[in-house]
Formats: C-alpha cells, sequence, structure tokens
C-alpha cells in the first residue's frame, strides 16, 4: 500500500460522512473517528480503499461484534481497480493478452473483501452504483470450479447479476470491497 496522511484520510471520511447520512442513520461520527484512530492499520486500509477511487462510507453497523461497516460508495467501480480478471487461477490459465492483476488478490492485499450478491444488493438500497461500469462479486465456489465468476451492475433501475469466465477483463469492471472496523 501507498504512503498515507491519517489526518487528511480522516478528513475525507468524515466529510463524506456528514454528506450522506442516509448511509449511516444513528451512527455518531465521533465513535467513528475514536475507532479509527485507534486502529490505524483500518486507517491505512480505507485510505487505500480511496486512493483506487472507492470513496469508503460507513453503510452499517455490525451490532453483535460492535463493528462499523465501510464499503466502496464510489458512483462506478472504483477506477484504480479495473481490468483485473477475477483471481490467481483466472490470471495463471490466460496465455495472451494478461490482465495487470487480479480483484482477488487485489481486495486480500488491501486487506478488505469483495461484496457477495446480497452485500452488493444492500448496497444499491442506499444509492444507484455502477451504472455504467460493472463489478465482480464474490462468486460461490460450485460456480468458480467450473471457471466462471459473478458479477453485478444497474440498469434500468434494476440489480442485475451476471456470469462471465473468471479469466475475462473488462476496462468498465472492478470490484467492490467493504471493511469492518
Amino acid at each position: 500500500m501507498a504512503e498515507f496522511d491519517a489526518e487528511m484520510t480522516l478528513k475525507i471520511l468524515r466529510d463524506r460522512f456528514a454528506e450522506n447520512p442516509r448511509r449511516h442513520a444513528g451512527i455518531a461520527w465521533t465513535e467513528v473517528e475514536k475507532r479509527l484512530v485507534s486502529h490505524p492499520e483500518k486507517l491505512r486500509t480505507l485510505a487505500e480503499m480511496q486512493r483506487t477511487g472507492g470513496e469508503p462510507d460507513i453503510i452499517g453497523r455490525d451490532t453483535a461484534a460492535d463493528d462499523f461497516i465501510f464499503c466502496d460508495c464510489s458512483p462506478e467501480s472504483p477506477a484504480g481497480r479495473r481490468s483485473l480478471c477475477f483471481d490467481r487461477a483466472a490470471l495463471d490459465a490466460r496465455k495472451e493478452n494478461k490482465p495487470a492483476g487480479n480483484a482477488a488478490e487485489m481486495a486480500a492485499s488491501m486487506g478488505i473483501e469483495m461484496l457477495d450478491e446480497r452485500q452488493y444488493r444492500d448496497l444499491q438500497t442506499l444509492g444507484e452504483f455502477d451504472r455504467k461500469t460493472s463489478s465482480w462479486i464474490a462468486t460461490p465456489p460450485s460456480i468458480r470450479k467450473l471457471g466462471g465468476a459473478l458479477f453485478c451492475d444497474r440498469r434500468y433501475d434494476t440489480v442485475f447479476v451476471y456470469h462471465n469466465g473468471a479469466d475475462s477483463y473488462f476496462a468498465a469492471r472492478g470490484f467492490r470491497g467493504r471493511l469492518k472496523v
């Protein structure tokens, strides 16, 4: 991960939190900031999500674990995480025109998890995302074992789930991640 400025990252997150209260009703920024300051590694991860175009924001709280849930809330799939095939096996299977990397390893290196279908649909209740792009999502092993992977987007005011070969990649397809803090 690139170097980051903790104060600048906190300011960006604080401003986004204030601009989008619908995403996190009932959550106070002072609680969030206290948690972030006490977990600098999570703040660094959020800075990386921001650096790659994710525009992370709080979208909820896991009350059982007492965690805040951050998610990429950029209008389109994060620009710094596009043109990737799904995972290492898919990347290794490509013989020609290999992309620069893969979504699964990039997410892991950033310390975030890719959204699954339910999480992606939940995000779409907070706004309209991926109206021009698409995002890889966590794919069930039964599909992945057969060479496929899933992705989602929003078209015609509807969220769609599609499939593709896991080794495919497109300039308009990236992935969205989430982080519990």
